[in-house]
């Protein structure tokens, strides 16, 4: 019998896995296909995402934030270390709705920076020390069951779980980012909105942009969950 709900929670945990690379999956395809879609759709006020970008730090009084270009597709982001926006070549030129909503984003980021938001405060301050223990979690747990399999079953034991402790900070990282990107998408509405910078029509095409990016977030904290489960599985038979 023993063997048997071993074998039956193997199962489940596969399945788990597998349903969570399929969201994945899924959500990174949804966020290509949105920004794909409304980078075609032109911003009805034909302001660029560089240009709203700069309305919205200015509005903020974020005139000390650079904006530059950046290499790549959907690469854009905020650095509060240089004090610095990054945007994609698109996302910088084109007056669409995917740049303005993306552009928009990464000001809400600069926005989170300036106000002191909780939760990218206490993301910036595990982001270090989380990006160590994630390169040495697996290695950890290997290590830890070929000891125990060599029959040193406490040092063993001591090392996997040592492993599993660092897996659990990378769902802990997952888990803060979800609320920062998903605040950081409710101001771009806002501050889009607020500063005229799209009409009304267009909020619901932004909001389909953020929301796609928003579920790559979601999948990545599912992703995380479904492996710390199956570890902690692993951890149950030895």
């Amino acid at each position: 019998m023993g063997i048997y709900i071993g074998n039956m929670y193997w199962q489940i945990s596969y399945l788990l896995l597998a349903a969570a690379f399929i969201f994945t999956i899924v959500a990174q395809r949804r966020v290509s296909g949105q920004y794909a879609r409304y980078a075609s759709v032109a911003c009805q006020k034909g302001i660029s995402g560089s240009q709203a970008a700069r309305m919205i730090l200015d509005a903020h009084g974020l005139q000390d934030v650079s904006i530059g270009l950046t290499g790549g597709r959907l690469t854009d982001h905020y650095d509060p270390r240089k004090n610095t926006m990054a945007l994609s070549n698109e996302v910088y030129n084109d007056c669409s709705i995917s740049s303005v909503a993306v552009a928009a984003h990464e000001c809400g980021h600069a926005i989170q920076e300036a106000e002191g938001y909780t939760f990218l405060k206490i993301r910036d301050a595990i982001a270090v020390p989380v990006s160590f223990v994630s390169n040495a979690a697996i290695p950890l747990m290997i290590i830890g069951i070929i000891v125990i399999n060599v029959g040193r079953y406490t040092a063993g034991n001591m090392i996997f779980n040592i492993g599993v402790y660092a897996f659990i900070a990378v769902v802990v990282f997952q888990l803060i980012t979800l609320p920062v990107e998903l605040n950081a998408s409710d101001r771009a509405i806002s501050e889009l909105v607020d500063l005229d910078i799209i009409y009304e029509e267009e909020v619901c095409s932004a909001q389909k942009v953020l929301h796609a990016a928003a579920m790559t977030y979601v999948a990545a904290l599912a992703m995380a969950v479904t492996n710390l489960i199956r570890l902690l599985l692993i951890r149950g038979n030895n």
